[in-house]
């Protein structure tokens, strides 16, 4: 009974022992799958987001090679819409309008120099080196504003009111040269929109007739002519548009010259004046 009491006590203790131990491992490869588990979802969700982020940007680089390459398409698709014949003049207008509109530009640009500035030497030539030197820098110089002070020293042994004559006269005839052009701009800027709005009564005047044929007012029948007309009209009045800001920029280019020219004249006329000539 006593050897029995002894084994009894030492398979308690034995048990009693080694049960935190294997509470200590189970809790320990519990945890440690759980952060094998973690890691795995940290995994799994970072491949997803790179996928749905490599998608993401496949489908932007699709639809930026879509819109660029289809703005051509639609504008092409557009113009056919509209019909070519109208719509060729249309842009003829345009092509015309802008070759003019750009040699004004270049012109005027060409044109333009720093009056002050040629004015302060003319006088120093005419003062110093007498009137051939101040002719001779009006002829080496570009411009309305050097070819009416040449007019004007042309005639500096005249009275002042020949010389202002002269000088008056000529600055017309520079004006002149320099809105050269700028009436066919405005032609073409009126024909635009005129020949879209020809293309409106065409295109009604085509829908009609596909409602007679076909002897039904179907929404079909009725917008292809409609679609003809409005597309016309769109396209005449950009066109007329466009012209009508750089015709704007040619006449502020001549407005800005015509204003130099008439402060040149008024301080050549000082200049003679100072010379001594009555």
């Amino acid at each position: 009974m006593t050897k029995q009491k002894i084994a009894f006590f030492v398979i308690s203790f034995l048990l009693m022992s080694v049960s935190p131990v294997m509470a200590q491992d189970a809790t320990a490869q519990k945890a440690q799958t759980e952060a094998t588990a973690a890691a795995a979802l940290d995994t799994s969700a970072i491949d997803t987001t790179s996928l749905l982020l490599d998608e993401a940007v496949a489908e932007m680089d699709d639809s930026t090679a879509v819109a660029d390459g289809g703005a051509y398409t639609q504008l092409k698709k557009k113009f056919t819409d509209g019909g070519v014949g109208f719509m060729s003049l249309v842009a003829l207008c345009l092509i015309i309008g802008l070759a003019f509109c750009i040699e004004r530009i270049i012109y005027l640009t060409l044109s333009e120099i720093d009056a002050k500035k040629f004015m302060v030497r003319l006088e120093e030539k005419l003062k110093t080196e007498g009137v051939e030197a101040a002719k001779d820098l009006c002829r080496n110089t570009r411009g309305p504003i050097a070819s009416i002070c040449y007019q004007g020293l042309l005639r500096i042994d005249s009275s002042m009111e020949e010389v202002e004559r002269s000088v008056s006269s000529y600055a017309s005839v520079q004006v002149g040269k320099m809105e050269k052009g700028c009436s066919w701009i405005t032609l073409f800027i009126a024909m635009a929109p005129s020949l879209g709005f020809l293309g409106t009564v065409i295109g009604m005047v085509m829908a009609f007739d596909q409602i007679e044929i076909a002897g039904d007012i179907g929404p079909t029948i009725v917008a292809s002519g409609m679609k003809v007309a409005l597309i016309t009209t769109i396209f005449g009045i950009i066109v007329a548009l466009i012209l009508q800001l750089f015709y704007n920029y040619v006449l502020s280019k001549i407005d800005h010259l015509t204003a130099q020219m008439e402060e040149s004249a008024i301080t050549l006329m000082d200049i003679i004046k100072s010379c001594g000539k009555k």
